[in-house]
């Protein structure tokens, strides 16, 4: 069964020591597969040359958590780099853009900017988009009705069903990895179960949002027992979640989200032919 991984920070600094033996777990576990998104303009050389590494994908963008530190000349960089990898075929996105509402002391008036400006690059390079989305998804959706882009996927999305059915109708797909696991997490696991067939991809987000098997209560965390690092290779225990959710089989899952993703960014089927 191949799995897609559409959201993973593979050129992350916690894999620094052994990104390739991650890497090769993941492949062993059936992850044939994944997006790497870039955050900040400093690394889209880097994010490129290890998707070509690893040969998997990549996206180009700038972070919201990133844009205090970001200037426009991080733009002009980004368009330029667009141009420059036009025919990439590893080149699937620009991302990971978006908007964060949820912490703290950060400059709105500036991720709007950065977004707004990112979504331009993103129609001009006829590029979808990966969106990561944190009580901010009528930002989001504000944003795209001003700018039409070529589709793409909602990160991690937690709105609300209304809030979805409006991402949907605007041609996006929906990211679902570790948050589902949690029994807790009503909201999510709600929309995981209910959204059209055609709607949901997988991710891990690694090396974030541990599954719930990962996870430490603050109670461990006292006594020294970190969170663990999350992998790629925990994308095929992550999809059992979503198979149980909508009552699908492990193969149907992995066909389904697989296509679904292929959908949502189109040059992932030409990598796939080869991987």
């Amino acid at each position: 069964m191949p799995w897609i991984d559409t959201h993973c920070h593979l050129d992350a600094g916690e894999f620094d020591a052994d990104r390739s033996a991650v890497w090769q777990r993941a492949r062993a576990a059936g992850v044939t597969m994944a997006v790497i998104p870039a955050v900040a303009a400093p690394t889209f050389d880097a994010v490129r040359a290890l998707a070509h590494e690893l040969q998997v994908a990549y996206a180009l963008g700038i972070h919201p958590l990133c844009v205090d530190r970001a200037e426009p000349m991080h733009l002009e960089q980004l368009q330029d780099a667009l141009r420059r990898h036009a025919d990439d075929p590893r080149l699937v996105a620009v991302g990971e853009i978006g908007l964060d509402w949820f912490v703290p002391g950060l400059d709105r008036a500036r991720q709007q900017q950065f977004y707004i400006a990112q979504l331009k690059l993103a129609r001009d390079a006829g590029l979808p988009v990966l969106l990561h989305v944190r009580r901010s998804a009528d930002g989001l959706v504000a944003g795209l009705r001003r700018i039409d882009v070529p589709g793409g996927i909602a990160h991690a999305f937690n709105g609300s069903a209304e809030q979805a059915d409006v991402c949907v109708g605007m041609g996006l797909r929906l990211g679902f990895g570790g948050a589902m696991t949690f029994d807790r997490a009503l909201q999510i696991r709600r929309l995981a179960a209910v959204v059209p067939d055609h709607v949901p991809v997988l991710e891990t987000d690694a090396p974030d949002i541990p599954p719930h098997w990962l996870y430490r209560s603050a109670a461990q965390r006292a006594q020294g027992q970190l969170t663990q690092r999350n992998e790629p290779g925990e994308l095929p225990r992550i999809a059992a979640t979503l198979a149980g959710l909508r009552g699908w089989t492990l193969d149907d899952t992995a066909a389904t989200t697989a296509a679904n993703a292929q959908a949502a960014l189109p040059r992932l089927a030409a990598l796939m032919d080869v991987a």
